[in-house]
C-alpha cells in the first residue's frame, strides 16, 4: 500500500481499534485487609471517566462493618455515590488498618469522606446484588473482576440458577488467585486469596463453567509491579484529603512500593487485546486442600493465567500508576 494511502486510512483504523463500548464490570474484592484493593478501585474510577468501563456493582467478600461505608466513600469521592455495594453473608471477618477512614469527621464534624451507606444493614446482600445484576444484563456482556476471597461468587454458583445465570450473561472472569510460577525458590506457594477460604476457590475452579473463560493473575505477576511510594508522596496532592493516598499511608507507610496484584486484574479485563501481558497455554486450574493452585493445560481449556516478560513489566507499570492517580471527574 501506498503511503499516501496508509496516511488517509490511519484515522479510521485508530478510531475503529479505540472505539469499542466500555466494558460493564463487576468487582468482587476484601478491600478490607491490603491496599491494593484501594488503588484497583480508584483505577476503576479513572478508567470510567475515560469512558473505557462502566462499574455496575461492588460486592465485598469479607465481613467487616466499615467495608460498604468504605467503598461507598471510595466511589462518592470519584463522583458516583450510586453504585450498588453487596456484603458477603459468608465470609470470614477481617480488621482493616484503613476502613476507619469512612468514619473520619473534619473540625466541622462533618464526614471527611462523604457517603450515603452507614455502618448497620444498608448494604446489600452479595450472592442478591449478583442475580440482580447479571439478570439485568445483555447475553455475554458482563466481565467480573474477582480479587479476594471466592466467597461471593462460589456462594452464587451453589444458588439455583447461578451457573446458568453465569454461562448466560458473563464474558470472563479474571481472578487474582493463585501461584502459578516459582516464588522465591518455592514451587509450592500457597497465595492468600485461596489459602485463606479454600473451600471457596475450590468451589469456584470446580463449578465455573466451562464456557465462560477465567483469566487468573497469579502471585507473580502482582510482585514483579509495585505501586512506587513517590507516586503516594507526589501525586496525589490536588486535593487537601485524598482517600486513596491516606488508605496506602495506613496501610503501607510512606516507605514501601507496594506489590499490584489486583490492579493486574483489571487492567487485563478492562484492555484484553492490548498486550500488556503474556498467557500460558489454556487448560483446568484445581485446588488442592492446602491452597496449593494447580495449572494443568488442556486443548479446549477454560482456564488460562498472565504471564509478564520484562517490556511488558515496564508498560504495566506506567499505565497502572498513571491510571490510579487521575483525578476524580469534575
Amino acid at each position: 500500500m501506498k503511503l499516501w494511502a496508509c496516511i488517509l486510512l490511519f484515522p479510521l483504523w485508530f478510531a475503529s481499534a479505540f472505539a469499542d463500548e466500555p466494558v460493564k464490570l463487576i468487582f468482587d474484592t476484601d478491600i478490607t485487609g491490603d491496599v491494593d484493593d484501594v488503588l484497583a478501585l480508584a483505577m476503576i474510577h479513572s478508567l470510567m471517566n475515560r469512558e473505557k468501563c462502566e462499574l455496575l456493582a461492588v460486592t465485598v467478600s469479607k465481613k467487616n462493618e466499615l467495608a460498604a461505608p468504605f467503598v461507598d466513600a471510595v466511589n462518592t469521592f470519584y463522583g458516583r455515590p450510586d453504585i450498588p455495594i453487596g456484603i458477603s453473608k459468608t465470609a470470614p471477618h477481617r480488621d482493616s488498618k484503613y476502613l476507619t477512614l469512612a468514619e473520619v469527621k473534619n473540625d466541622d464534624g462533618k464526614l471527611r469522606y462523604p457517603r450515603d451507606i452507614g455502618v448497620s444493614s444498608d448494604p446489600e446482600d452479595a450472592v442478591k446484588l449478583l442475580r440482580k445484576t447479571l439478570s439485568e444484563a445483555e447475553d455475554h456482556s458482563l466481565a467480573i473482576i474477582q480479587v479476594g476471597l471466592a466467597t461471593n461468587l462460589a456462594d452464587f454458583l451453589n444458588s439455583d440458577g447461578g451457573i446458568n445465570l453465569v454461562k448466560k450473561k458473563v464474558g470472563h472472569l479474571s481472578v487474582m488467585a493463585g501461584a502459578f510460577e516459582t516464588i522465591n525458590g518455592d514451587n509450592h506457594f500457597l497465595e492468600a486469596n485461596v489459602r485463606n477460604h479454600v473451600l471457596s476457590m475450590q468451589t469456584l475452579a470446580a463449578k465455573w463453567p466451562a464456557e465462560v473463560p477465567v483469566i487468573w493473575s497469579g502471585f507473580k505477576i502482582g510482585i514483579s509491579v509495585t505501586f512506587p511510594r513517590k507516586s503516594i508522596a507526589k501525586d496525589f496532592n490536588y486535593t487537601g484529603h485524598h482517600i486513596v493516598k491516606e488508605a496506602y499511608l495506613l496501610h503501607s507507610g510512606p516507605n514501601h512500593d507496594r506489590p499490584c496484584w489486583d490492579l493486574t486484574s483489571v487492567l487485563y479485563s478492562v484492555f484484553p487485546e492490548r498486550g500488556y501481558f503474556g498467557f500460558s497455554p489454556k487448560g483446568s486450574v484445581s485446588v488442592a486442600d492446602d491452597g496449593f493452585t494447580r495449572f494443568r493445560p488442556t486443548k479446549n481449556g477454560r482456564d488460562r493465567y498472565l504471564l509478564l516478560s520484562p517490556v511488558q513489566k515496564t508498560r504495566v507499570s506506567e499505565a497502572l500508576i498513571q491510571l490510579v492517580n487521575q483525578p476524580p471527574r469534575s
